[in-house]
């Protein structure tokens, strides 16, 4: 299926490359960067002193490489073909596991291109939609990329459609996303229905209220959902978004509702109580500013029957510290950590961003995390604090458009990382070459 879903991809582009050169216009872009880094005691205890394969399995030293492909195909003024292609290696490693239908269970291993003689491919096509116009209305039908609430409610790729209105100050999107379908034993189908207005006072406020209703008649074996038959799940939120002068402000509220029913037992169902705030400011003095930020998840509170855990079934994607909320290195997170799944958690930034020279950026940010909840589902207490994290990060322009970066981070772990013997607090250091054009 997937050679199928290529060689029909690239059938596409013969035929684009094909039409007469004054009937349509091209645009290429493309994303490409190249990482080394070092991931350790992300466990929260020294491996070297305890003989454990998951705490040796959590060092990391790795070389990765990333590249993406844009292309668009502008038949007219109100058609357009929008393509992204993506490839990704790890430097030496000749194979890859090849997974099986479930999802999970290793089946076989396939070539990467980032092992010696290195004539594997990991080509996806990431994105592949339609784009046109019909008077005021807009429609994008195909695989596209979405993000709702900063990535707090969804930040990923999804097949599907948007239609949406665009006029002066206004934008109102209506998205539909197929997020699971699987027929082989039983219909089972999940879908997101989406519409998220935003309304615009100039350039110095932006309101965006938005909902979101999952759907499924039998979402049994989804995602964290497998126990859960029919599903009626909205969330309903608001981002604000204003600016003033050399402030800038930015709000984030949302609220999880609705029920399913529990596929293990007919006879019951759970009711969704959940809510999530954020908010973040920055002030620029030019050649730095200021700025920090503060969120809150609810998790699940033992004494309530309803499921007050906030939590996305999937897409859901917030990147912030480097070891606990993943970052420019995201293979792993300290252990006891949500990551970029943001749910049963508290976190607070404050941070600086340097500009010394055009050519020179230092990033400075610290941040101290911990659980929304110090007891779990039984009642019993659970060590909740995560800990401070200090990162630093320096961006320096090689030449206009090639980028190097180097991180450093360091986690004074907190007892919800791991209390016990020889414990280590998680650190990581790397560097990136990346370039956009």
């Amino acid at each position: 299926m997937k050679k199928i879903a290529i060689w029909a991809a690239l059938g596409l582009l013969v035929t684009v490359f094909t039409l007469p050169a004054a009937a349509m216009e091209y645009s290429f872009g493309g994303y490409w960067r190249t990482r080394g880094y070092a991931n350790r005691n992300f466990t929260g205890y020294d491996k070297d002193k305890i003989n454990d394969q998951a705490g040796k399995d959590a060092r990391i030293t790795l070389i990765d490489t990333r590249s993406r492909l844009f292309f668009t195909a502008a038949v007219n003024e109100n058609l357009k073909f929008v393509n992204g292609f993506e490839m990704n290696a790890t430097w030496g490693d000749g194979s890859m596991p090849i997974v099986g239908d479930d999802g999970k269970t290793v089946v076989g291993k396939g070539k990467n291109y980032g092992g010696i003689g290195a004539d594997g491919s990991t080509f996806e096509i990431k994105h592949s939609y339609a784009d046109y116009n019909l008077g005021p209305m807009n429609f994008k039908v195909g695989v596209q990329p979405a993000v709702l609430a900063r990535g707090l409610l969804f930040d990923d790729d999804f097949a599907g459609a948007v239609v949406s209105f665009e006029g002066e100050g206004v934008s109102v999107p209506v998205t539909w996303m197929r997020a699971f379908d699987i027929d082989r034993i039983n219909k089972r189908d999940v879908n997101y229905f989406v519409i998220s207005p935003s309304f615009s006072a100039g350039e110095s406020l932006k309101v965006n209220p938005f909902g979101m209703y999952v759907y499924s008649d039998n979402a049994r074996g989804w995602s964290e959902t497998s126990d859960y038959d029919k599903m009626d799940m909205y969330y309903a939120g608001l981002n604000i978004d204003a600016s003033l002068g050399m402030a800038s402000l930015w709000l984030t509220g949302i609220y999880q509702g609705g029920s399913a029913d529990l596929a293990s037992d007919t006879n019951r169902s759970v009711d969704f109580a959940a809510y999530l705030g954020a908010a973040g400011a920055k002030v620029d003095f030019g050649p730095a500013d200021v700025h920090g930020q503060f969120f809150y998840a609810t998790g699940q509170d033992p004494d309530e029957k309803d499921k007050t855990n906030f939590w996305v079934p999937a897409g859901q994607s917030y990147y912030w510290s480097e070891i606990m909320g993943y970052g420019i290195f995201d293979t792993q997170v300290s252990a006891g950590s949500p990551g970029d799944q943001i749910g049963n958690i508290m976190a607070a930034n404050l941070g600086t961003t340097i500009r010394p020279t055009e050519s020179l950026e230092i990033a400075l940010d610290a941040w101290y995390a911990k659980l929304a909840e110090d007891k779990d589902i039984a009642g019993a207490a659970v060590e909740d604090e995560l800990g401070w994290e200090a990162n630093v990060r320096i961006t320096y322009t090689l030449v206009k458009g090639l980028n190097l970066d180097v991180v450093g981070a360091y986690l004074f772990a907190g007892d919800g990382v791991y209390k016990g013997p020889d414990d280590a607090d998680p650190y990581e250091i790397g560097s990136q070459l990346s370039l956009s054009f």
